[in-house]
């Protein structure tokens, strides 16, 4: 039984684009009464990175990270009936049916890695977070990283677990570590990685991973272009996730190297 309650709205007001996002996600309002930045299943990389974004973000909170509420959120074809933009248009067209959305952080600012110190734990676990999950999408251009109450809280894993865009090729993926860390934002404050390793394995079992993979909605698996049935693409992220724990001090040679 899941122990993760992912709760499910309805979209009932569309507020503004976020222009700084490649796939333009927005502010909306959710029939709770709250805001949530909606990521969108009709945007570039499509139901792919929403999967991405809930993998890495439960990952992430699992190990006891900072990140925002993820819910469902249904969207109906109301919203692009009423949109004069063509472009938002068409994405709210195909994006109808259920998407990801992350409670809205009011007044939260984008993490400067020149203003603001990160303890050596918190930099070490999202560091090895995102080697884990093969985020390529972290970096000093994009942090991906917001400071709100004073805390550090991590978003936008949907660059993740890129392997998935390509099923005939992800078992290569199994032997690789992730050189692409040497770009990693808070790569210098990552002091503590051994720590933050014996922490993230003792956290991270398999049932906790099963568990995670199991909140994909099947819908979101689907797709006309991929052969493989859904029950394998579960157990290939599941394989990779277990793969990456079991080589995690490889991982941290890495990151220790690449700093």
């Amino acid at each position: 039984m899941n122990t993760i309650d992912i709760r499910t709205v309805n979209v009932i007001q569309y507020i503004n684009p976020l222009r700084e996002g490649g796939s333009l996600p927005a502010i909306v309002k959710a029939d709770d009464g709250f805001l949530y930045v909606l990521k969108f299943r009709g945007a570039g990389q499509g139901k792919k990175a929403l999967i991405a974004e809930l993998l890495g973000g439960e990952l992430a909170r699992a190990i006891g990270l900072k990140i925002p509420e993820l819910v469902f959120m249904n969207l109906d074809d109301s919203f692009s009936k009423t949109e004069p933009d063509e472009e938002i248009q068409d994405l709210l067209k195909f994006s109808v049916g259920l998407n990801l959305g992350l409670h809205f952080l009011s007044s939260a600012i984008t993490f400067d890695p020149l203003v603001v110190e990160v303890d050596a734990i918190t930099a070490s676990k999202i560091v090895l977070l995102d080697s884990i999950i093969s985020n390529i999408d972290r970096t000093v251009k994009n942090t991906n990283l917001l400071q709100w109450n004073k805390e550090l809280w991590v978003i936008d894993n949907g660059a993740s677990f890129y392997f998935h865009h390509n099923w005939n090729t992800w078992e290569n993926h199994l032997t690789r570590t992730f050189p692409l860390i040497k770009d990693h934002v808070l790569l210098k404050s990552a002091t503590n990685l051994k720590e933050a390793s014996s922490h993230i394995t003792t956290t991270l079992n398999a049932n906790k991973i099963k568990e995670i993979i199991s909140l994909i909605p099947e819908d979101w698996l689907e797709n006309e272009a991929d052969t493989m049935a859904t029950s394998d693409m579960r157990t290939a992220y599941e394989t990779y996730i277990n793969t990456r724990l079991n080589k995690i001090d490889e991982l941290v040679k890495e990151a220790q190297d690449a700093r």
